[in-house]
């Protein structure tokens, strides 16, 4: 009888411990986990743009990143900020500039060796250090003011190796003041991420 309670309480922690590991791995380093560079296709209105992820330098972000793209969260979200010669921002807003929500706020790897050099994806971030949490964006120049040095700097953790000219022409839209967001460099004609997918492995 004493083994049988042994037992059973053995198979209840074990079957705790697997549904606890199960719950931590939702954080999306379930995602190809053995691939440290997975490629996401991001489809918008412009045009398709692929972005290789740097998992090995950057963990944290691209596993934040791929579980926005696993709960298509980053789906009829907007590219919102529009600055020619410096980035490309999004994935915070829908069409109708409401914020989406997020997961909490991650870690900042702008320590990792990736700087903001031209076609790089990295995130965006309040003045706080560690506040990015789903707003990303692309370097259309190479943005020094941008890497780590007496201050943090801003986490790059890809690049784009497809759909540079699409990006290109992004940063060429006119834009405007938008009073719903009280800020400049708005899209006239709003940009809107239609489908992010993670691609097959090569």
């Amino acid at each position: 009888m004493f083994k049988k309670i042994i037992f059973a309480l053995f198979f209840s922690s074990l079957t705790v411990s697997t549904s606890a590991l199960a719950a931590k791995k939702n954080d999306g380093s379930h995602i190809q986990p053995d691939n440290y560079y997975p490629r996401v296709k991001i489809e918008t209105t412009m045009g398709d743009v692929v972005v290789e992820l740097d998992r090995r330098r950057a963990p944290i972000t691209v596993n934040n990143f791929l579980r926005y793209v696993d709960k298509r969260s980053y789906e009829d979200t907007i590219f919102h900020r529009i600055v020619p010669g410096f980035v490309v921002q999004g994935g915070g807003y829908n069409t109708d500039f409401d914020g989406k929500s997020n997961f909490p706020d991650i870690f900042n790897e702008s320590g990792n060796g990736l700087t903001n050099d031209l076609y790089t994806i990295a995130m965006a971030r309040q003045n706080e250090p560690h506040s990015a949490n789903r707003q990303f964006f692309f370097n259309v120049n190479d943005n020094e003011s941008l890497n780590p040095g007496r201050d943090w700097g801003y986490a790059v953790f890809g690049m784009i190796v497809e759909g540079e000219d699409v990006v290109d022409a992004m940063s060429e839209v006119e834009t405007e003041y938008s009073l719903r967001l009280s800020a400049n460099n708005v899209p006239i004609e709003p940009i809107v991420i239609k489908k992010v997918t993670v691609l097959p492995p090569l």
